[in-house]
This record gives C-alpha cells, structure tokens and sequence, in this order.
C-alpha cells in the first residue's frame, strides 16, 4: 500500500519560484524501491510528464520545456521527492502530480500508464 502526499503549489507571478513536496508512505516495501516522479495536467490538455529522477537520485530528466527552470530531486531519508521549480511561467499553469510505481526503466520512465499510485495533486498558477 502507497499513499503519496503533494504540497507547495500556489499562485506565484511569472518569473517567481515554487518547491513542490511529494511525500510517500509506504507499507510491505520500503520507498527506495519505488520510482517517484513528477507529472502535470493543465486545464484542457492531457497529462504530461515533467521529471523524473532515479531511486538514489540519480539522472534526472527533464520535459523539454522545463529544462533548465526545474529541478528534480530525491530525499531517501524522508520519503520525499521534490521538485523546484524557477522563473515560471504562465504555460507552467496546472495541477502537479506525483507518481509512485516500481518501474525504474529510463526509456519508459515518463509513461504515466506504468505508475501504480497517484497523489491528490497540487495547483500551481502563475499569474502574468
């Protein structure tokens, strides 16, 4: 069983920062065994991917329009994925969700059909 938990979005103006948090609590494995990653859905488009990182926080990756403004790492000790996220901008406007799954294949690890669990999600809007 997984339940995972978004925090930090809000209404930010364009050009300012947000860390989102997506903490995980697990039960029969432990959360270093699990793929914890970062997906969005803005009002009227489908769900895209954002970032991934591996189980100890290695080799991020990035969707193309948010590489070099977001940043995505992992905090094995508290069960915690982050995402910061600079100089946003209004096209960064949507709901941010995290994903759980035990799937770890770079090639395939920004397919959101291969995560088991999803948070609630958090809204982020920046303003122009």
């Amino acid at each position: 069983q997984v339940q995972l938990v978004e925090s930090g979005g809000g209404l930010v103006q364009a050009g300012g920062s947000l860390r989102l948090s997506c903490t995980v609590q697990t039960i029969g494995r432990p959360f270093t065994t699990y793929a914890v990653n970062w997906f969005r859905r803005a009002p009227g488009k489908e769900r895209e991917f954002v970032a991934a990182i591996g189980l100890s926080g290695e080799n991020p990756k990035y969707t193309d329009s948010v590489k070099g403004r977001f940043t995505i790492s992992r905090d094995n000790a508290k069960n915690t994925v982050y995402l910061r996220m600079n100089n946003l901008n209004p096209d960064d406007t949507a709901v941010y969700y995290c994903a759980a799954g035990l799937t770890t294949i770079p090639q395939i690890i920004d397919q959101a059909n291969i995560y088991d669990h999803w948070g609630q999600g958090t809204q982020v809007t920046v303003s122009s």
